[in-house]
């Protein structure tokens, strides 16, 4: 922790992300698809896009499945 706050989550397009709670289609995984304030991201399971703010992201986020085009 620098200054008393978390690192900001290295997030990459095309990265495919596991977040906690499981979407009503039943999955779990969701790939990233724009990066900025808000992060779009689409179910691996049912196709549907959604917008996160990043701190929800960071928030929500479990766990890489895999990783994107590097920086």
């Amino acid at each position: 922790m620098i200054g008393g706050r978390k690192p900001v989550l290295d997030v990459r397009l095309g990265d495919r992300i596991e977040l906690r709670k499981v979407h009503p289609c039943g999955g779990r995984t969701w790939r990233v698809v724009r990066l900025g304030a808000d992060i779009g991201l689409v179910c691996d399971t049912c196709g549907r896009r959604v917008m996160l703010e990043r701190r929800d992201l960071e928030r929500r986020f479990r766990d890489f499945v895999e990783r994107g085009d590097a920086p």
